[in-house]
């Protein structure tokens, strides 16, 4: 029974948006601040809409209301999915589990492994089937798996929190007016809804496989630099060396001499060590 009392590891989550970011919309301040004020777990249309199976679109039975727990992460997703509302594309420029971290969701085992369970079956369980999003996975060809999922959020996820359609529209095109703006000023055409929507998608997938292949070299160059730093150091500063001769002409290594030729081996060792025992998220360059 204790067991039971004590499986959720923070009762309280709730949404921290991220450091030195840039200023949201007027349109997603205002819906926040909407969703902030009115508890959008215990909002009519939970109970009202029939959960559906994503696939088949049969209704699944659903025997009570959201449990509080699920509904406390609720209350915190949507405030992270709103802000993170791209409203031309409609898609939420954010992973479920920068969504997940940022809500405090997410969980670190003993052994140091991360889990993001309770948010993305808040998203896969209840908000996908009840039509308040759609996920849509991509085959990333770089790393032979799926990417992120690209979550986009239905009129129907505004309606939770009183912001009708109309709004969602009206916002869609104080932005597009934004865009075309800027658009005439750089002497070019300017663009319908669709084209945003379209144009704005594309972006947000081009940067995710950009992200996903430069995450995919570091850590290549991480496994390769933990295989040298993992030899004795005099060995693997020869190797260093012998790398170093090879990349450079012999004008250069004349000019550089015996001492600009030893610097050069420090910097590349040290740096082979930072990179050895680093995270991606620290971004070395």
């Amino acid at each position: 029974m204790s067991f039971r009392k004590n499986y959720i590891n923070n009762k309280n989550p709730f949404f921290t948006p991220p450091k030195n970011d840039k200023r949201r919309p007027s349109f997603i301040c205002f819906a926040m601040k909407k969703a902030s004020e009115i508890d959008v777990a215990r909002c009519e249309l939970n109970y009202i809409i029939q959960l559906r199976n994503i696939r088949t679109g049969i209704p699944i039975k659903r025997i009570r209301r959201l449990n509080e727990h699920r509904a406390c992460a609720m209350r915190a997703m949507v405030l992270a999915m709103l802000y993170h509302f791209n409203i031309s594309s409609e898609l939420v420029q954010a992973s479920v589990e920068q969504l997940s971290d940022e809500c405090g969701l997410s969980t670190i085992s003993k052994a140091g492994n991360k889990s993001i369970t309770r948010a993305s079956r808040l998203i896969t369980h209840f908000m996908e089937p009840m039509g308040f999003v759609t996920c849509k996975k991509i085959w990333d060809k770089v790393l032979g798996n799926y990417m992120p999922k690209m979550i986009t959020l239905t009129p129907l996820f505004f309606m939770l929190f009183d912001v009708s359609e109309k709004q969602l529209v009206n916002a869609k095109k104080q932005q597009l007016g934004w865009i075309n703006k800027n658009l005439i000023t750089k002497g070019l055409k300017p663009i319908t809804i669709s084209e945003a929507k379209t144009k704005s998608k594309e972006t947000h997938i081009k940067n995710i496989f950009k992200y996903r292949i430069s995450k995919h070299t570091f850590y290549k160059k991480k496994k390769n630099a933990q295989r040298l730093i993992a030899l004795d150091e005099k060995e693997a500063r020869q190797r260093i060396l012998r790398a170093l001769v090879g990349k450079y002409s012999i004008s250069e290594l004349t000019k550089m001499g015996p001492s600009g030729l030893k610097k050069q081996v420090n910097i590349s060792y040290y740096y082979l060590r930072k990179i050895a025992n680093n995270t991606y998220s620290d971004k070395i360059k």
